[in-house]
């Protein structure tokens, strides 16, 4: 206890600016010996400890999750007409070529209604998606927050409200060199200051004791594409003709939130990266425009197509929609047995299936933009996604393994008033290779 008081101590002091790491560093190293004492004295073993310590983080990861999905909705929110904290916007569009073809600059609040709600979008869409994959909160080296650093050089650029004109060019010479896309793009640059409202006991936001202000940018880095080739309605000739291609801006691809909105205040020391495609996450733009260290994104397309169901059907991942789900993708690899590539469900064949599996309309409406996000335009590998040999239903106290065209066996019933699974059996019954009688 005596040692564990003395490195409190030493955090404390470091707290109040008496900087001293060499006396932390000692008072830390007593702690660890402490607690080898204590391991030995009380016979527990690494590998008790380290449980202990995944179960913690798994628990403490998920708190900061949901926290930071809250203070992300709260965000999303001011980009509405009626709670706008946007003060200015900047843009600049640059050319496949990398060249800078037009910039703009202005107030807000002075752009046509039905431009601000377009745009309104596209900052909603730059904060959306998964927490983890296409939403990950980047730290800053100590490195970066000195003269020079790219912390130091967004903190420049909030701090001029988007007025100064060499900053701005310099923002987007630094996008345009380590940006890699090899298409026409868009930069939007906003900024804003939210006055936070507190919250009293029970949750409740208490608008007229606000504390702080939370002043930020937003990048959007949208492509620009070339609308499709077609016929219109002409409305003053009253005709059909030729429609008039012309580039349009979509939704983001890239973009960052700084600094970032923790614990409901502001933390200049992390900025929050959004990627649509989590295949391609643009290293050089991590590194070099943002200054933090590349992180790592899980690559398993099993746990993707999971997260991707969970994040966009929630309330309807029912027990028949799981059978049905199985039972869907079993007969897509029956249909596609002979050929002679590896199999590969398309974006448009697992709409269907949802369809079939008895997701709503209303939840499909989006299917295809949601989809892109977690996939890009690429279709999924089967393999990757569905187990041709073994469906696995994990309970608390029991793991199910079954041949998938043999889901359908399973039933939901319910029995004494509690949810049950229950399997008929039509021939021999083994446990641990005993062979038993049923009765």
């Amino acid at each position: 206890m005596k040692e564990c008081a003395e490195l409190i101590q030493a955090i404390s002091k470091e707290k109040r600016g008496k900087i001293d790491r060499d006396n932390m560093t000692e008072e830390i190293a007593d702690v660890l010996i402490c607690i080898e004492m204590l391991k030995q004295m009380y016979m527990i073993s690494e590998d008790k400890i380290n449980k202990w310590i995944e179960k913690k983080q798994a628990r403490e990861a998920e708190r900061m999750e949901k926290m930071n999905k809250k203070e992300i909705a709260e965000i999303k929110k001011q980009f509405t007409p009626a709670n706008c904290t946007i003060t200015r916007i900047c843009g600049c569009y640059v050319d496949a070529e990398k060249n800078k073809k037009t910039k703009i600059k202005e107030a807000f609040l002075s752009l046509p209604e039905e431009e601000m709600f377009k745009y309104f979008d596209i900052f909603k869409k730059t904060i959306s998606g998964r927490l983890g994959k296409n939403l990950i909160n980047l730290d800053f080296p100590l490195s970066q927050e000195k003269e020079g650093g790219t912390q130091e050089f967004l903190m420049r650029i909030r701090a001029s409200k988007l007025k100064n004109d060499e900053l701005l060019d310099e923002f987007y010479d630094k996008i345009i060199e380590n940006y890699d896309y090899g298409e026409n793009y868009y930069i939007i640059l906003i900024h804003a200051v939210y006055d936070i409202p507190g919250k009293s006991s029970d949750g409740q936001e208490m608008f007229d004791a606000s504390d702080e202000i939370y002043d930020h940018i937003l990048c959007s880095i949208c492509p620009v594409n070339l609308s499709k080739a077609g016929l219109s309605y002409d409305v003053a000739e009253n005709n059909i003709k030729d429609r008039i291609r012309d580039w349009v801006v979509s939704r983001p691809e890239t973009g960052f939130l700084f600094p970032v909105f923790n614990d409901r205040s502001t933390d200049i020391h992390g900025t929050l990266y959004f990627n649509k495609n989590i295949k391609n996450i643009h290293p050089d733009f991590i590194e070099n425009v943002l200054g933090t260290p590349i992180p790592r994104i899980p690559g398993n397309e099993i746990n993707v197509f999971s997260d991707f169901i969970m994040d966009n059907f929630e309330g309807n991942t029912t027990f028949n929609f799981a059978e049905s789900l199985v039972e869907s993708l079993q007969e897509v690899r029956e249909q596609k047995k002979d050929s002679p590539e590896m199999v590969t469900v398309s974006c448009d064949e697992m709409e269907q299936i949802f369809g079939y599996c008895g997701v709503p309309d209303e939840k499909l409406s989006d299917f295809k933009e949601n989809w892109e996000m977690y996939f890009s335009n690429e279709p999924v590998t089967l393999d990757n996604i569905h187990n041709s040999k073994t469906a696995k239903i994990v309970t608390p106290d029991a793991t199910i393994c079954i041949q998938p065209d043999k889901i359908a066996l399973i039933e939901l019933k319910e029995i004494n008033g509690i949810p049950s699974l229950v399997i008929p059996v039509n021939g021999e019954v083994k446990i641990n290779g005993i062979e038993v009688e049923l009765k």
